[in-house]
């Protein structure tokens, strides 16, 4: 007679996720981000975790998380153990005779930057599905499945990145409000803002020597994409990321209302996965997005 005895279960897959993530972070806030759920639903893994192995992983405290002397000591195996699962899901994904190209980006570079450079890229590799997800926070490419990343940031040492241009402002707006300006300067047009880019104004204003009555008043767009089209429909000035509205400027729907630009200490950058983990044609797009 057969015997099938109970195995030992291991705890969930998906509370083991959550733990990798908080301690990587050593915040609930940080990995419901990164694991798009709710900070609630990584507290809940985390307690079932910690039921599991019969011992506390976190401290919790009004300050937020800390990592216990036991949830320490697992960081390490934990974070091997989903990098290599990452690894594994990636190299299943490209045995597809032509999978997505999966891009990463913000959405104002998605809508603003990114489609005339696309269509360059899909004429040459007519073959290729060319799939772009937007994004306020850079994934992390070793762990999600992603082949590239456009974002705003700093330059790294040692990392896989690739300076596309550098982020510099300056003030822009509809060529109806130029008449205005010359006459009333900056208090004769609204100051448009993306919410996302709070600051533009004031750096811009204290780096260029220019006096702004009030760098926060005016319209606020939680997209920056909708700002622009504000300012070409004559509604104020906004500040514009160089890189993003150089076409506007060239074709005349926006005009620039000063001579200086202003360095953010940003760049627009390219990251890429690491050689292991890039596709054939990683390295050509990189080069044609360059």
């Amino acid at each position: 007679m057969s015997v099938t005895p109970r195995r030992p279960k291991g705890p969930p897959l998906n509370a083991m996720r959550a733990f990798d993530a908080a301690a990587r972070h050593e915040s609930f806030v940080a990995a419901a981000e990164e694991l798009n759920v709710t900070p609630g639903a990584i507290s809940q893994h985390i307690k079932a975790l910690e039921a599991w192995a019969g011992t506390p992983l976190f401290q919790r405290n009004a300050q937020g998380v800390q990592l216990t002397q036991s949830g320490r000591a697992l960081v390490g195996d934990f974070v091997a153990a989903f990098d290599g699962l990452a690894v594994a899901a990636r190299a299943l994904r490209n045995l597809s005779p032509n999978p997505d190209f999966q891009i990463a980006t913000l959405p104002s570079i998605a809508q603003l930057w990114l489609p005339k450079h696309l269509a360059r890229i899909r004429a040459a590799f007519p073959e290729i599905n060319f799939s772009v997800t937007a994004m306020e926070t850079p994934p992390s490419l070793s762990r999600e499945l992603f082949d590239l990343a456009i974002f705003f940031g700093p330059l790294e040492e040692g990392s896989e990145q690739i300076c596309l241009r550098k982020d510099e402002i300056t003030p822009v707006c509809a060529p109806v409000l130029r008449e205005r300006f010359e006459k009333d300067g900056f208090d004769g047009i609204a100051l448009l803002h993306d919410q996302t880019w709070a600051n533009d104004w004031t750096l811009w204003s204290e780096a260029a020597g220019v006096a702004l009555a009030d760098t926060q008043a005016g319209p606020k767009f939680s997209l920056y994409s909708l700002a622009v089209e504000e300012a070409k429909a004559g509604a104020g000035a906004i500040m514009g990321h160089t890189c993003l509205v150089e076409d506007f400027v060239a074709s005349g729907s926006l005009v620039r209302l000063s001579d200086v630009d202003v360095s953010t200490g940003k760049a627009l950058i390219l990251e890429i996965p690491e050689k292991a983990q890039q596709r054939t044609e990683t390295k050509h797009v990189a080069e044609m997005l360059g």
